[in-house]
């Protein structure tokens, strides 16, 4: 990933306060992300970060979706690595809100790359 990058440096700032505690800093900076995005790359990696502090979990599976299709919509390898994390992600989404099945085959998906969810417990 290229830590030059605007939308990444602001991720990685909002990760920064998130990780401070700083949740509403964070979810500003994750959203000045969003909106700097200029590019498909640049959006799956936004939505990647926005998804993570939504309160409602529909808004948080919806951004997660978002990221999916902005990751597909790239077409080199820069969001490769991306996509264990979206599964993981969508997966949990899915769970949160009871479904299933569709948490399941999103799991399964990150398992085959390499990436096995560790219920919470």
């Amino acid at each position: 990933m290229d830590t030059e990058n605007p939308v990444v440096k602001l991720c990685i700032a909002g990760s920064r306060a998130e990780f401070e505690g700083r949740i509403d800093d964070a979810r500003h900076l994750y959203r000045q992300a969003w909106d700097t995005a200029t590019d498909d790359y640049e959006a799956c990696i936004a939505a990647h970060y926005v998804a993570r502090r939504q309160a409602d979990p529909k808004e948080s599976l919806r951004w997660n979706q978002v990221a999916l299709v902005r990751a597909d919509a790239v077409k080199d390898d820069r969001v490769d690595a991306f996509y264990p994390s979206l599964y993981v992600n969508l997966g949990h989404a899915h769970e949160v809100l009871g479904n299933q099945i569709e948490a399941a085959h999103f799991y399964k998906l990150a398992a085959d790359l390499g990436l096995v969810h560790q219920p919470e417990t």
